[in-house]
């Protein structure tokens, strides 16, 4: 996994993104004037032998496109991990920058899209261009379930998990907050879960609450299998 990371944030294939991220790293919000922003692709966070995946959409403009680690350092990424804190799937409940110390447990969080977009809306070219890193990605891992946050990373995973090998129905499942669908494969069922994105869009108007996303968080945990932190105890 290291290998793919390693490439992966090298990569420039598209113009257009290439253009925004290093814009938005040179410009810098005045709250972060004094920081150096990553600026390039953000790769995937978390350990290599994850039994739970969390597809994304992509890096946050001042976000993981300043951190260079997913959802870190923005207000979805507040959301996202103090839920996962919760349900004993990472062992702290912020995430600030790349060095604060937090690790995932038995999880493992990508996007179909790894470099930040403008206006949080990738084409659906860059998607398709991007999503060699995530057929890369799913290569490498074993997953047991996956939980899509949003329609995008819905739409754009389908595809990918049937070129891995899981048989994805026709019509294709609708994407729908709390959907559960478990499709059989060649490496094994894979339970597919979705969640309304952490956006601030969703969270500050409460269309997803932190108990709905703890539910789903915790639901996808059970049918991955992951053994979980309980309060106080520390990752080995």
């Amino acid at each position: 996994m290291g290998e793919l990371d390693a490439a992966l944030v090298d990569c420039r294939a598209c113009p257009r993104l290439v253009a925004w991220r290093e814009q938005v790293a040179r410009e810098k919000r005045a709250a972060f004037r004094d920081q150096e922003y990553w600026g390039r692709p953000v790769p995937g966070l978390g350990p290599a032998d994850a039994s739970l995946l969390i597809v994304g959409l992509a890096p946050a403009a001042h976000g993981a496109n300043r951190t260079g680690r997913m959802f870190t350092g923005d207000r979805s990424g507040d959301v996202l991990f103090a839920a996962m804190h919760a349900v004993g799937l990472a062992t702290q409940p912020t995430a600030v920058h790349a060095g604060d110390g937090l690790e995932l447990v038995g999880t493992r969080i990508t996007a179909p899209v790894h470099c930040a977009p403008p206006d949080n809306k990738p084409t659906p070219d860059e998607r398709e261009r991007c999503g060699g890193w995530l057929r890369a990605e799913l290569a490498l891992l074993r997953p047991r379930a996956v939980m899509v946050l949003g329609g995008f990373g819905w739409q754009a995973l389908l595809p990918v998990l049937a070129d891995a090998g899981w048989a994805v129905p026709r019509p294709r499942p609708k994407f729908a907050h709390g959907a559960h669908v478990e499709l059989p494969g060649e490496r094994g069922p894979l339970h597919l879960f979705g969640c309304y994105h952490v956006s601030q869009q969703n969270t500050f108007t409460g269309r997803l609450t932190p108990a709905m996303l703890e539910q789903v968080l915790d639901r996808a945990a059970q049918a991955a299998g992951v053994s979980r932190l309980t309060p106080g105890r520390e990752v080995s």
